[in-house]
Order: structure tokens, then C-alpha cells, then sequence
């Protein structure tokens, strides 16, 4: 049966931009990636252009998987992520995500913990700016008998201007005794002091902000093979934004 466009009142689509989303309909199809028991599995996504990327994987027994994202551009960019993590599992995705006005990126994700001792790790920096839109909905089940889960979310955003908007749901969902799950969640400014010390060193205010902004968003590309070049990317595309 085919997909039918959303309407906001879907939980997953609270905060799209249904219109936008309408230009790319229908979704392409769900990517599935099995790892197998103790492999690894690495990639980078990057949208600069907008669109709909949506991605399952399944982490058979110690296998490990990373993803690093780069949402940006475009009217409307998503970036769907389901994982489903075995005994003793490790996933972890470092997102990083820029919207200005007329724009609406999201990253919404569902790992579920199926069995014992997995350990699952999400970061997610957003910068918006203008009117920009930037969203992260994250869930972590963690299933009946999976004990010994290990699971963290940190979610942060910086607002450039009073009119941007940022939206952050991490929830989680426990059935399991002896678990440890965490999530913490965060919506900023700039802060005038580290501006006013780079402006004192010399640095127009442009160049100031895109260095702070780019320190910001550093951390979600920790550990990426493509480390150097996914902040190449954000570092050019802040300063085209400021």
C-alpha cells in the first residue's frame, strides 16, 4: 500500500513542514543494513541540498555501527534513523544540523534495545538562524529483559536570532531493571563574552560567530572518518548563513 503525506498531527511529523515535504513526495525507500555478529559499519550522511534520507540498521551480537550526519539545506531535509541493537551492540550518531529562514531540518531517530548489554550514544548540535527550523526527535526503548542497556542523548541547539526555532523531543522508554539512560537537552545563544574577546583580537563579528558556531557543532563529528571534510563543509556553509 502506498504512503500517505503526513499531517502534523502524526507524533514523527509534529514540527515538518508538511508543504515542503509535499514537493518530495513520495519518501524514498527505507535503506536496511544488517551488521553482522562483531562487524563494523560506518557512513556519512550529508544533505546540503534538502530531501528525505531513511536508513535502518540491525546490530546483530557486538557489532558496532556509526553514523555522522550533515543536515542542511534546502526547503525541507530529514534524516530517519531506526536501529535495533543485539547483546552487547554500540551505535552512535554525531549530528550536526543548519537551517536558515525558509528552512526545516530534522533528525528523528528510534533505537530500541532488544537485548542485553548494548550500548547506544547520540549527539546532536543544531544551528538556526533567521526563521530558520531545526528539530530532533529521538527515542530509546529498551526492551523486557535488556538488561545492562547503556544509552545517552545530548541534544543541543544555538539560536542566532529570537525568530528561529529549535525543537528537541529525546524520550525514553525502559522495560528493563539495571539500566543506565540518560538524556539532556539544551536551547542557547552565542555568548557576547567569547564574541566580544574574538572582536577584541581583530575578528570581524561575521568570522567571530562562524568560529564559535563552528567549535559548537566540532564535537558531533568526533571519531567520522570523514571527520575533516564534514567540518570543511559546516565551517563553509555557516559562514555563506553569517
Amino acid at each position: 500500500m502506498a504512503e500517505t503525506l503526513p499531517t502534523r498531527a502524526e507524533e514523527d511529523w509534529r514540527y515538518a513542514d508538511v508543504k515542503a515535504l509535499a514537493d518530495l513526495w513520495p519518501l524514498p525507500e527505507r535503506e536496511t543494513v544488517t551488521v553482522p555478529a562483531g562487524g563494523t559499519f560506518a557512513r556519512s550522511i550529508v544533505q546540503t541540498e534538502g530531501g528525505v534520507t531513511r536508513l535502518s540498521l540491525v546490530l546483530e551480537a557486538k557489532a558496532s555501527a556509526a553514523l555522522h550526519v550533515l543536515n542542511a539545506g534546502g526547503p525541507y531535509a530529514r534524516v530517519e534513523i531506526d536501529v535495533v541493537l543485539h547483546e552487547g551492540a554500540d551505535f552512535t550518531l554525531g549530528g550536526a544540523q543548519l537551517a536558515q529562514t525558509g528552512q526545516t531540518v530534522e533528525i528523528v531517530t528510534k533505537v530500541t534495545h532488544a537485548h542485553p548489554d548494548a550500548v547506544s550514544r547520540q549527539l546532536v548540535r543544531s544551528v538556526a538562524g533567521g526563521q530558520g527550523v531545526v528539530t530532533y526527535l529521538g527515542k530509546v526503548k529498551v526492551e523486557p529483559g535488556a538488561d545492562g542497556t547503556d544509552g545517552e542523548q545530548s541534544v543541543r541547539a544555538m539560536l542566532l536570532d529570537r525568530t528561529a526555532t529549535a525543537n528537541a523531543k529525546p524520550e525514553l522508554e525502559i522495560y528493563a531493571d539495571d539500566v543506565k539512560c540518560a538524556h539532556g537537552c539544551a536551547v542557547g545563544e552565542l555568548d557576547a563574552n567569547g564574541l566580544f574577546y574574538l572582536a577584541a583580537r581583530g575578528l570581524p563579528p561575521a568570522q567571530a560567530k562562524a568560529l564559535m558556531l563552528s567549535a559548537f557543532i566540532a564535537e558531533a563529528f568526533d571519531g567520522a572518518e570523514e571527520g575533516d571534510h564534514l567540518q570543511s563543509l559546516a565551517q563553509k556553509l555557516l559562514e555563506e548563513a553569517l
